[in-house]
């Protein structure tokens, strides 16, 4: 029986954990390598591309700092800021229901531990991002996401829309949460904010 996010969104949820958290070690820290490859290919080649145009370059990443069991993005934003001089934030909680609010972070930058026990930067506001990273669990190939169930970033892409903004918003997920590989059969609420593009560790699931 096929299930439903709808019915029961907790339940799916731990399925994606589980799914996420029975990987091979070994293969996790593959995949992570080569998810920050590719992420690293990807903004260099954006960015040639606009130059090229004539067009602004990408300049200000929205990253996250990963947890111990999602795809370990913090050696490519030590790369980004100390060798490519890409200005990268990270978010932070500023209270239920609100949008995140993204910060400078550096390698020198002070952390504190926020909300649901994720470091958060103590340095300054940051400019409007032109790219997000989205950390996502679960997710389908037209752009859907499954989180952890709060809707902060579906808030925070919208805000930024609403305010005029609409930054490149990817997802950075294992492989192992596609939902139709999962028979899954997912409908978005209306308030789900549609990825541009999702990354894993087997590739681009939508570029």
């Amino acid at each position: 029986m096929t299930d439903s996010i709808e019915n029961n969104p907790d339940a799916i949820r731990d399925r994606l954990k589980a799914a996420r958290a029975a990987q091979d070690p070994i293969e996790t820290r593959r995949g992570g390598l080569l998810i920050r490859g590719r992420l690293y290919t990807w903004l260099a080649t954006t960015r040639a591309e606009q130059e090229e145009r004539g067009e602004p370059t990408y300049q200000n990443v929205a990253a996250f700092w990963s947890m111990p069991d999602e795809p370990q993005l913090q050696p490519l934003l030590y790369q980004w800021v100390e060798e490519e001089g890409i200005s990268v934030s990270l978010p932070v909680v500023t209270g239920p229901n609100q949008p995140l609010e993204f910060r400078i972070w550096t390698p020198d930058t002070p952390m504190q531990t926020g909300a649901f026990g994720i470091s958060e930067p103590q340095g300054p506001v940051a400019p409007t991002p032109d790219v997000v990273l989205v950390p996502t669990l679960g997710y389908t190939r037209k752009g859907d996401r499954i989180g952890y169930g709060k809707g902060y970033y579906d808030r925070t892409l919208a805000h930024l829309k609403k305010t005029g903004h609409s930054p490149y918003a990817m997802g950075v997920a294992w492989a192992c949460g596609d939902l139709e590989r999962m028979g899954v059969q997912h409908t978005p609420l209306n308030h789900d904010y549609p990825l541009n593009a999702i990354l894993t560790d087997k590739g681009w699931a939508l570029k």
